[in-house]
């Protein structure tokens, strides 16, 4: 009987998970199509190694600002709704400019802040396969499905010729989750009386310019952070040209990103607790940013600040769950809901991480004999 229940349960889940497959390809055959003419222009273009580097950066630098958009532009997008999307375009790719612009006067060409720098990433293509080249479009269908994937592991490690790098980037955005779920845990359970007692009614406009400072900081950090994603596909000091081809083609991704208010990931942002009002925005955005920083001075390794997003905002949803609910029954119902979608974001992150670590292990002949000799000593 109870084999059979299983059963019974186990092909339901079948039943929807194909229903669910079959109903994205019916709402999305102008994307399919998009991704099938990418496909094949990766497949035309890699044996010509300058044409396939910029064709891989610009997919990988609209993947990875698209989904990586919840993060750090997130927030920004959701509390200003009501606001012309140029203003936000314009206010977010001016500190974009700024920020790498910085990073090529100082780190001679290098817009990453040193991120490629480091053993392991330090040298720049000298051909491609195909692979490497869909790896963005991967990252494109499932930023499509909202799955916040972390870029730094899909995008950086198909260019990892070391293992030891690979492994040093997933130990710190690891250590990052874990800081960023219980500093969030400590700062919204203290916050949580202040949040409930001062900040109800409209918020005043003082909130908004605060807003405004606290993630245009986040959105410079961030790209001190994931500069890396895109410009791993470029070499590594750039050219005056080739610094303004980075920075326009970025700009202007970012413009059409803002026009799409955030594409659909953006649900992602809009489906947690308050995270519309400006002063949750506000306050979530400063955390964020201080966490960022604090890793950034910590190493050059890259992280995942993906990662790092998700342990904050899951942090954040068991705290006011704990801190919001007086009766029993409630208290339970709020820490289901704030299990179920930590839970959720770490399984789709998981599926990101497992997916670049198989095409490390697929192009990298280096990776795949440290690996191997692993498990043969």
């Amino acid at each position: 009987m109870v084999k059979l229940k299983d059963q019974n349960i186990n092909q339901d889940a079948l039943s929807t998970a194909a229903y669910s497959l079959f109903d994205f390809t019916k709402k999305e055959k102008s994307f399919l199509l998009i991704v099938c003419i990418l496909v094949s222009i990766a497949g035309i273009i890699t044996p010509y190694t300058y044409a396939a580097m910029w064709f891989g950066f610009a997919l990988a630098a609209y993947s990875a600002i698209a989904n990586d958009s919840i993060q750090t532009i997130g927030t920004f997008i959701a509390s200003n709704q009501n606001r012309k999307w140029y203003y936000l375009w314009l206010f977010m790719g001016l500190i974009f400019v700024a920020t790498v612009t910085y990073s090529w006067f100082v780190y001679d060409g290098d817009v990453s802040y040193q991120r490629l720098r480091v053993d392991g990433l330090d040298r720049a293509p000298e051909n491609f396969v195909f692979l490497q080249l869909a790896a963005p479009i991967v990252l494109l269908v499932m930023t499509r499905l909202r799955m916040p994937v972390s870029t730094t592991f899909l995008l950086l490690n198909v260019f990892t010729y070391k293992a030891g790098t690979i492994l040093g980037v997933m130990q710190k955005s690891f250590v990052g989750y874990l800081v960023a779920f219980f500093g969030a845990i400590l700062v919204w359970f203290v916050l949580e009386k202040f949040v409930e007692n001062y900040l109800k009614g409209r918020p005043h406009p003082f909130w908004y310019i605060l807003q405004w400072i606290t993630s245009g900081a986040l959105w410079a950090v961030w790209i001190m952070q994931d500069a890396a994603n895109i410009a791993v596909f470029l070499p590594r000091s750039l050219s005056a040209w080739e610094f303004v081809a980075y920075t326009g083609f970025v700009f202007l991704g970012l413009g059409f990103l803002f026009y799409l208010k955030g594409d659909k990931i953006q649900g992602i942002v809009n489906e947690k607790t308050k995270v519309t009002d400006v002063r949750a925005a506000t306050i979530v955005d400063l955390v964020y940013a201080v966490i960022l920083f604090y890793f950034k001075g910590y190493s050059n390794m890259p992280m995942s600040t993906t990662w790092v997003f998700i342990g904050l905002l899951g942090g954040r949803e068991l705290a006011i769950a704990l801190a919001k609910s007086r009766k029993l029954k409630k208290r339970r119902a709020r820490l289901v809901r704030a299990y179920r979608l930590a839970k959720n974001d770490i399984i789709k992150a998981g599926i990101g991480l497992l997916v670049s670590l198989i095409l490390a292990l697929i192009i990298n002949e280096g990776v795949r004999k440290e690996i191997f000799g692993l498990f043969t000593r």
